[in-house]
């Protein structure tokens, strides 16, 4: 709806909220919960600008969906504080938070037409029928389901009732929406499809949205930020590409995409890697997860695209196997000390490496992420 349809709504049913300009910030302060013996939450902190899309990112019972729940008022915390616009919304009960929430389950009502659980909302907040209809089908047509404004959610399939679950939150026209991992039950075509659908509704509405997923690829593709949760922290926030090129921590950057691990010998500000000196990443004024302490003895962490390779007879790999990805072949190598790596192709050049070949594998003289050596999976 746009901003100018929105207030003719509201002239006509004075008791319409007034339509926004702009989104709306939001501040995560000092978030602590704890359920029994388990520390949910840590001290977590984040700002959310107006307008911006951050996703929460991490695995099962890093305290993602505890902040999410939080936020929408559900869940309370021990301590800190939820702040939108300036104003502490702490103790707001969920239904005066003005915010839009879909979840994993669609949640919509079985004995009501897509249209009627769209209108849900607005019903609630008593605007008038006619006004009800005309927005509801508005949103309807929006998430591209206008012909099946009458159906039932038993007559849809997933991915349409997840979007008549998406157009119900946004026909309230929420200050924030929040995703609860909304796509994790369907499946992966339609999951595709429907997170650049949310992603462009976003960017068109402008809506504050705060995003809750364990997909690393959801989380990539449709943020502006994304942060990565570890233990109730955020270990690291960032835009999608710099946490990928630039994570600071070993955790965030083996959560994140594909990371091998090659030992090294940290020699003050390098490290001796694959026959090799390479300058040593600085983490940028962030701890380590995993202190290194005093021992030299370091696992480097490269992408499967930082390592190049080429055919040579005594290399210090052999090509053990090779994984079609279009235009890219992912090469498994087994190099001298029984070390596995992965390493990142044009699939016109991997052709010629078949298992068995021998090759040279070797980093570039840019700089590195190490954390402390573990024993290498054989």
């Amino acid at each position: 709806m746009t901003t100018n349809t929105a207030r003719n709504a509201a002239a006509a049913d004075g008791t319409w909220q007034t339509a926004r300009r702009g989104g709306t910030s939001v501040l995560l302060q000092d978030l602590s919960r704890t359920f029994g013996a388990t520390r949910a939450l840590d001290g977590l902190s984040l700002e959310i600008a107006p307008g911006e899309l951050v996703a929460l990112l991490g695995p099962s019972g890093c305290g993602k969906t505890t902040a999410l729940r939080i936020v929408a008022g559900f869940e309370s915390a021990d301590a800190g504080s939820v702040i939108v616009d300036g104003k502490d919304i702490s103790s707001v009960p969920p239904a005066r938070r003005d915010m839009g929430m879909v979840f994993q389950s669609y949640s919509l009502f079985p004995n009501m037409s897509a249209l009627d659980n769209v209108a849900f909302g607005l019903r609630m907040r008593k605007l008038g029928a006619a006004a009800r209809r005309k927005r509801a089908t508005e949103q309807l047509d929006l998430v591209g389901l206008a012909e099946q404004a009458k159906q039932y959610p038993h007559q849809l399939s997933g991915g349409q009732q997840q979007r008549v679950a998406l157009a119900r939150a946004l026909a309230i026209e929420p200050r924030v929406l929040l995703l609860d991992e909304p796509l994790s039950a369907l499946d992966a075509k339609v999951r595709l499809q429907l997170r650049e659908q949310i992603r462009t509704l976003q960017q068109r509405l402008g809506t504050t949205t705060m995003f809750v997923t364990h997909d690393q690829e959801e989380a990539l593709s449709m943020a502006d930020r994304v942060g990565v949760m570890r233990q109730g922290r955020l270990e690291q926030i960032a835009a999608p590409d710099k946490l990928y090129d630039d994570p600071v921590t070993a955790f965030v950057a083996e959560f994140v995409g594909v990371m091998n691990r090659i030992p090294g010998e940290r020699q003050g500000g390098t490290v001796a890697v694959l026959g090799g000196n390479v300058p040593v990443r600085d983490p940028g004024g962030q701890s380590p997860a995993e202190p290194l302490g005093d021992d030299n003895a370091v696992d480097v962490l490269v992408r499967p695209e930082g390592l190049t390779m080429q055919v040579a007879e005594n290399g210090n790999g052999i090509v053990t196997t090779r994984t079609f990805l279009g235009s890219v072949t992912r090469v498994g190598v087994r190099l001298d000390g029984d070390v596995a790596v992965q390493i990142d192709k044009p699939s016109s050049e991997a052709a010629a490496l078949g298992p068995g070949t021998s090759v040279s594998v070797s980093l570039p003289a840019q700089p590195v992420l190490i954390a402390p050596r573990r024993n290498p999976v054989t």
